[in-house]
């Protein structure tokens, strides 16, 4: 359903789906208890107010309570998607119909309604951005420099989007904070390694029903979304094979138990190729001719070009449908390559993306950093910042809290003893 264009308030499937969503938002609350506390807070504090905010996120039921919170708050937030494939409807709806939230996202939508969507959220002249790949901050910073005085800072989740903003910065077009929530210690040790570990394989799994003990998974990257996706392959009994570009990296993966190599080498080894590395054209035209028939391969990293799918079009017969969400490409040579999830995010084209356990925290983050960056407005220089020691140590603990974990404090003696020069051995 598509409001009128002249009072567009938001751009969605279908209103009717509302019910749904708001069901699949309540479960996933349930084990969210740390957003939950961190709304709870905004509600009365209001850090938000007269705050207008974008979010360009995957829409899905754990962005929701980031969206309930901030609004909470008093912002006045907009919501688009991140990802073509990655909105969940429902979810969409109920945001609309039941938090008065503006949303322009529909699963599916093409490049061009994705463009525009940005636009929109520009549109919203925002004081604060969260991004997922800096797609809104690239966009304004070429495209909309006039609306720049109006940012307070930017927050970022992924690793592409921060590597693009470190190019901005070298490039001295950053004129505003950015805080990197990607590499906050609570972030990318749950998220990537725990949530893409376990999402990643649940996406293949529902998209192909295929047996993952005794193949041979190719993961390309050993990131901390590497890591996890090839711990819990492994777990499931597959041959792990991990292609890297950083020698420590690569030490790492080899250490790990894992073989490590080209993917020129691993190419006619490997039945399913996972990438996972924010970057273009990891596999190409050369690794699928070396496949054999029937491999199947997909993305977890971030954009849907980790897989130079063009070449792959190009070499092919025949494409068709064979499963949702799965596309088989049947070459010249005879051979087929099985294509899950069209090169989008595997978990979310094809699953729901990470459990809401781990997006508990990693929401956290993004919403501790908003209001780190409105408390410190025309304090902090235009350049990216870690989140700082004491958000992340704060959203660790009430995460144990609310697991029911208690750990050691230091005694008086200890605290002397570690800042102290003196004391000796």
């Amino acid at each position: 359903m598509v409001a009128t264009p002249v009072e567009k308030k938001y751009e969605i499937k279908d209103i009717s789906l509302a019910p749904k969503g708001k069901q699949r938002i309540e479960w996933a609350g349930r084990e969210m208890p740390v957003l939950k506390q961190i709304r709870e807070r905004f509600a009365k504090e209001k850090p938000f107010a007269g705050i207008r905010l974008v979010a360009c996120c995957h829409v899905t039921t754990e962005t929701a309570h980031l969206a309930i919170a901030l609004k909470a708050g008093g912002a006045d937030a907009l919501l688009i998607a991140s990802n073509p494939l990655s909105t969940q409807d429902d979810v969409a709806a109920c945001l609309v119909a039941d938090y008065d939230i503006p949303v322009f996202a529909i699963k599916g939508e093409d490049n061009e309604t994705y463009h525009r969507h940005v636009q929109i959220a520009l549109d919203h002249k925002p004081n604060i951005i969260i991004d997922d790949g800096s797609d809104v901050v690239a966009t304004l910073v070429k495209e909309r420099k006039q609306q720049i005085a109006d940012i307070i800072g930017t927050t970022e989740e992924t690793t592409t989007g921060i590597v693009r903003l470190q190019a901005m910065f070298k490039d001295g077009v950053l004129s505003f904070p950015a805080m990197n929530v990607n590499d906050a210690e609570t972030k990318h040790f749950f998220d990537n390694r725990y949530g893409t570990g376990q999402s990643t394989l649940d996406g293949i799994i529902r998209a192909t029903n295929v047996l993952l003990a005794g193949k041979t998974i190719v993961v390309a990257g050993y990131g901390w979304c590497g890591k996890g996706v090839a711990m819990r392959a492994k777990g499931l009994g597959a041959d792990v094979i991990v292609t890297e570009i950083n020698p420590v990296r690569a030490i790492e993966a080899a250490m790990d138990g894992f073989r490590v190599m080209p993917m020129a080498e691993a190419a006619p080894q490997g039945d399913l190729f996972v990438t996972v590395t924010g970057n273009k054209h990891v596999i190409r035209a050369e690794h699928f001719e070396a496949m054999k028939d029937g491999a199947m391969v997909c993305n977890s990293g971030h954009f849907d070009i980790e897989i130079d799918l063009k070449s792959l079009g190009a070499k092919a017969t025949e494409v068709k449908e064979v499963r949702n969400f799965t596309q088989e490409y049947k070459l010249a040579n005879g051979k087929s390559i099985v294509v899950i999830g069209e090169g989008r995010l595997v978990n979310l084209a094809a699953a729901e993306g990470h459990p809401s356990a781990v997006m508990d925290m990693s929401f956290a983050n993004q919403a501790m950093a908003c209001e780190y960056l409105v408390k410190n407005k025309g304090k902090l220089e235009p350049r990216i910042y870690n989140i700082p020691e004491e958000i992340d140590r704060e959203i660790a603990r009430l995460k144990l809290q609310a697991m029911g974990i208690e750990i050691d404090a230091l005694t008086p003696e200890q605290i002397e003893y570690i800042n102290s020069w003196t004391a000796g051995t």
